[in-house]
């Protein structure tokens, strides 16, 4: 089942619609009237009403960041928000790890047992969804990510991968699995291993323990990596000199949105298109679980204390406001769907994708504007 490093890649990036980030770092302070200008200009291109966008972006008056205050916030963003993430999708990884250990020591594995693992799989899938706000550094420098999370998989290349890997390796070990394509790696091999079979025998529990041996090592090395690196990462070095550390976040949560909205929601839905792919943790018939996941990681992000301080600090409060009145919208409808998003009602998956649009008109057009950076040149959204 070892594929070449470079197919392998290639497979990769073609099936996950690859999308290499390219945020324009903002080396000069600029004005609140030229920001609102390029952040017009950037919508324009995606929004049927070019005057519409110009209008909405000419109200809103960018704050004054000093290169102390954002110092200070991305220092927060990163020993806050970053770490934290990254430190409990390792742990939930090490935990299943460790019942795996304990639960497949005499194969076959079934009922309590087996649910067990399945319970602390979705813990661990949930925890990797809220990381994925941090769509820049070591996770995705290395494309680690696509090591942790092959998705979208819309081939169904991890269902015959997975099966076939255990098959030619019954007695499988972490290190062969290393060497192994990103195909039968991370959350989705797991979930394929867990929830597709009513039960483990010994090659399926190998794997298990394997996978999520693998899976902890990775993780790891990424949270090492920004615990050394954070502040080279979120360039808070720079703050006097440019805007690239806010750029770089709030682009980064940006495309957490842009692409739970398109490759989560939209295409397997067939909201706006012929239905392509398959919904997240659709083995395990818990996507809402993990869309729930990145919209409560990016509502807290959006939410956060120190920044809303940053955004009412000119006395307006419109911008906050507006954003966390979009987020609690949205996550009131997705707490009334079923757990499997395929099974809720038509009108009830539009919405979810048009709150959403909403979210990402507020932010591209109300925060990001507000907090004089724009736009990068990754958007995917056609709001």
């Amino acid at each position: 089942m070892k594929i070449n490093h470079a197919l392998a890649m290639a497979l990769s990036a073609l099936s996950a619609g690859l999308l290499i980030s390219c945020v324009k770092p903002a080396d000069d302070k600029k004005s609140a009237e030229v920001d609102s200008q390029e952040v017009a200009k950037d919508n324009t291109a995606t929004d049927s009403s070019a005057e519409s966008s110009k209008e909405s972006t000419a109200q809103i008056v960018a704050v004054d960041i000093s290169p102390e205050t954002q110092k200070t916030y991305l220092t927060h963003v990163a020993e806050d928000i970053v770490l934290p993430a990254y430190a409990s999708a390792a742990k939930q990884s090490d935990l299943l790890n460790e019942l795996a250990q304990k639960h497949c020591q005499q194969a076959p594995v079934s009922g309590a047992e087996l649910q067990a693992l399945r319970a602390q799989w979705l813990v661990l899938a949930q925890a990797w969804s809220s990381a994925e706000m941090i769509n820049f550094g070591p996770a995705t420098a290395s494309m680690s990510n696509l090591y942790i999370n092959y998705y979208p998989d819309e081939r169904g290349l991890v269902h015959s991968g997975v099966s076939d890997l255990i098959a030619a390796n019954p007695t499988l070990t972490p290190e062969q699995l290393a060497g192994e394509s990103a195909i039968v790696q991370g959350v989705p091999g797991l979930e394929e291993a867990l929830f597709a079979n009513e039960s483990l025998n010994a090659g399926q529990c190998a794997y298990v323990i394997s996978a999520s041996g693998a899976l902890s090592t990775r993780l790891k090395d990424i949270d090492k990596n920004w615990q050394q690196n954070a502040t080279e990462l979120l360039a808070i070095d720079k703050s006097a000199e440019s805007d690239q550390g806010l750029n770089q976040w709030f682009n980064s949560l940006l495309s957490l949105v842009e692409t739970m909205k398109s490759n989560a929601i939209d295409q397997p839905l067939g909201l706006t298109g012929k239905a392509k792919g398959h919904l997240p943790a659709a083995t395990a018939g818990q996507s809402r679980a993990i869309i729930n996941a990145k919209l409560d990681a990016i509502n807290k992000a959006m939410t956060d204390p120190v920044l809303t301080a940053i955004l009412n600090s000119n006395d307006e409060s419109t911008v906050a406001n507006n954003l966390s009145t979009a987020l609690a919208d949205t996550t009131t409808l997705l707490a009334q769907m079923p757990e499997d998003l395929s099974a809720a009602d038509k009108d009830d998956q539009q919405a979810l994708y048009d709150h959403l649009t909403t979210v990402t008109r507020l932010i591209k057009r109300e925060l990001i504007p507000a907090l004089g950076i724009r736009v990068g040149f990754n958007s995917t959204d056609g709001d």
